[in-house]
C-alpha cells in the first residue's frame, strides 16, 4: 500500500467539503435550465437562489447583491473593467488585479507596503481625487503570507477621496468574519474552491449602492449583470461550502494551534528558518517559511516525494515558479524570497498531518544539510 498523502496547500485550493459534494450531486439530478419557467427550470432556479442566500450570509450582504461568476479572476476583471480612470493597488495584490488594471488603460497608482506587507494608509490619503473615477483595490488577506490588511480603515480613507473600493476576500472568506458594509466596500470578491467548494464558481458581492458593468453580455442571467446559463451544480456546491465555512469559523482556533505547532517544530529542526511577517496579523491557517539553505522549488519537490503537498511562496504561472511580486514589494532579500515555502492548512487538516510534515521536513533538511557539508 502507498503511504498516505498530506495536503497542506489549501490556499491554492482547499479540499472539497462533504456538504459541497452532496449539494453538487443533488444538483446534477436537476435537468432544467434555471431561466425556464417550467417545473424543472424552477427547481434549478431554487437551487441557485438558496446558494445565493448562503453566499450572501458569508459576506454579511443581501442575497440580491450577489452576482455569480466563474471564479475570482472573472469577478475581479468585471469590477476593474467598469470604466475607471485611475486604479490604485499594492504590489501584494493577486496578479489578476494587476493584469486586469493594466489592460484597461487607466492610470495606475501603486500603493507602497511595509516590511510585513501592510499597505501604508498615508499613500491612500495622497491619492488625487481630481483624476476622475478611481478604484482602490484592497486584498483582505494575502494568499502567500496570510497577512490581514486593516481593510475597513484603508477603505474609509479611500472613500474620503471619493474612490470606489474593491476588496479581494478570496483568501479571507471562511477564515475570518466578513461584513461588506463594515468594510466600506463597494464590491467583495469570493471564490468557492478556496473555502471547500468546487473550482469554477465565484461571486461579486456588492454593497447595493453600486453595480459593476457586465463583463459578459448576452442573456439576462444574474439580473443582466452576468450573461450565460448558470453552472447550477458548482453554484450549489459554493453555497453549501459557504454555509459550512460560516458555521465552522470557530474551528480556526484549532487550525491556528496546528499551524503554530508546525512553525515551532520547523524552527526546532532548522533554527535558521524564518517565519515571514511573523508579527503582523495573519490568517490562522497560513505560514510562509523561508529556509535560506535551500531553494523553494527544491524543498517543494523534495517534500512532494515524501508525500507532502505544499507550494513555493513565489507566484506560479503555467506550473513555473517565478519571482513573487508580494515578497519583492515587501523588500525582502533575494535569499529569503527564493527560499520561501507556503504551508496552508484547511478544514480537513489533522494532528497527524502536522506530524507527517515535521517528519518529512526533518528527513529532507537533514539530507540537504549533509550534502551541503560534504
Amino acid at each position: 500500500m502507498s503511504a498516505p498523502r498530506t495536503y497542506l496547500d489549501h490556499n491554492a485550493s482547499s479540499a472539497l467539503r462533504p456538504e459541497a459534494r452532496a449539494a453538487m450531486l443533488a444538483a446534477f439530478e436537476t435537468s432544467g435550465n434555471p431561466s425556464s419557467v417550467h417545473a424543472e427550470g424552477r427547481a434549478a432556479r431554487a437551487i441557485i437562489e438558496e446558494a445565493r442566500e448562503d453566499v450572501a450570509r458569508l459576506a454579511g450582504a443581501r442575497a440580491a447583491d450577489v452576482i455569480f461568476t466563474s471564479g475570482g479572476t472573472e469577478a475581479v476583471n468585471t469590477v476593474i473593467r467598469s470604466g475607471f480612470d485611475a486604479i490604485a493597488f499594492a504590489g501584494i495584490e493577486h496578479d489578476c488585479v494587476r493584469q486586469a488594471a493594466l489592460a484597461t488603460g487607466a492610470r495606475i497608482v501603486e500603493l507602497p507596503v511595509d516590511a510585513d506587507g501592510l499597505i501604508e494608509g498615508e499613500a491612500i490619503d495622497r491619492l488625487d481625487a481630481a483624476t476622475g473615477r478611481m478604484l482602490v483595490c484592497l486584498q483582505y488577506a494575502n494568499n502567500e503570507t496570510g497577512v490581514i490588511q486593516p481593510v475597513a480603515e484603508l477603505a474609509a480613507r479611500a472613500k474620503a477621496k471619493g474612490a470606489h473600493v474593491l476588496v479581494d476576500a478570496v483568501q479571507a472568506a471562511g477564515k475570518i468574519e466578513i461584513e461588506i458594509r463594515a468594510l466600506s466596500a463597494d464590491a467583495v470578491i469570493l471564490s468557492a474552491h478556496k473555502l471547500g467548494g468546487p473550482k469554477g464558481a465565484g461571486a461579486i458581492v456588492t454593497s447595493g449602492a453600486w453595480t459593476p458593468s457586465p463583463l459578459i453580455r448576452g442573456g439576462g442571467q444574474e439580473r443582466g449583470r452576468r450573461a450565460g446559463t448558470e453552472n447550477v451544480a458548482a453554484i450549489a456546491g459554493f453555497g453549501a461550502a459557504a454555509r459550512t465555512a460560516l458555521r465552522d469559523l470557530g474551528d480556526m482556533k484549532r487550525i491556528a494551534g496546528l499551524r503554530d505547532r508546525l512553525v515551532d517544530g520547523t524552527r526546532d529542526l532548522t533554527p535558521s528558518a524564518l517565519l515571514i511577517a511573523e508579527h503582523a496579523p495573519r490568517l490562522a491557517n497560513t505560514a510562509l517559511i523561508a529556509w535560506p539553505d535551500a531553494k523553494a522549488e527544491t524543498l517543494v519537490m523534495a517534500l512532494d516525494l515524501e508525500g507532502i503537498a505544499i507550494s513555493a511562496g513565489a507566484a506560479c504561472s503555467s506550473g513555473k515558479v517565478g519571482k513573487s511580486a508580494t515578497l519583492v514589494a515587501m523588500g525582502l532579500a533575494p535569499a529569503i524570497r527564493d527560499s520561501a515555502i507556503r504551508v496552508s492548512l484547511g478544514w480537513s487538516t489533522t494532528d497527524e498531518d502536522i506530524e507527517r510534515f515535521l517528519a518529512a521536513w526533518a528527513a529532507v533538511t537533514a539530507r540537504m544539510e549533509k550534502r551541503r557539508v560534504a
